[in-house]
């Protein structure tokens, strides 16, 4: 019998194969490269002039539950209204100016139950953009 030879550790790495490989793969996305559409972007035009935000119409619930409506893109002056006059006048705005928003702002006595039912009244006849107004905390 022959006597076996003990092996012999390999310390280096066959790198043949992996290049191989990588060539295979580059000539893949050579290929398929030119093929791939770009997405196509519609960008703005600079010529487009946007509209300024309208300012709000709040409607102020008082202590004694009474409503008053002010339009601040007019004028600062508020009107005392009922519920049904206040669903006129903000459909009114409305469908002059779509986007005009509602606030609704109401004295800190005020019960919450009583915002509720103003903010039911306007969403019930489709009134859109209806928000709330609170005063920030200062410091």
């Amino acid at each position: 019998m022959m006597p076996r030879r003990p092996r012999r550790f390999m310390n280096q790495i066959n790198v043949v194969p992996y290049i191989d490989v990588m060539l295979v793969l580059l000539i893949i996305f050579m290929v398929t490269a030119p093929l791939i559409n770009p997405g196509q972007i519609e960008l703005p035009s600079v010529g487009q002039s946007l509209k300024p935000p309208v300012a709000p119409l709040e409607v102020e619930i008082r202590k004694d539950n009474s409503l008053r409506l002010r339009d601040r893109a007019k004028s600062n002056v508020e009107h005392e209204i009922t519920a049904d006059e206040l669903v006129d006048a903000v459909k009114e705005q409305q469908e002059r100016n779509p986007e005009q928003a509602v606030v609704i702002s109401a004295d800190k006595s005020v019960r919450y139950e009583e915002v509720l039912k103003v903010m039911d009244v306007l969403q019930s006849h489709q009134v859109k953009r209806v928000g709330l107004l609170a005063k920030p905390r200062a410091g």
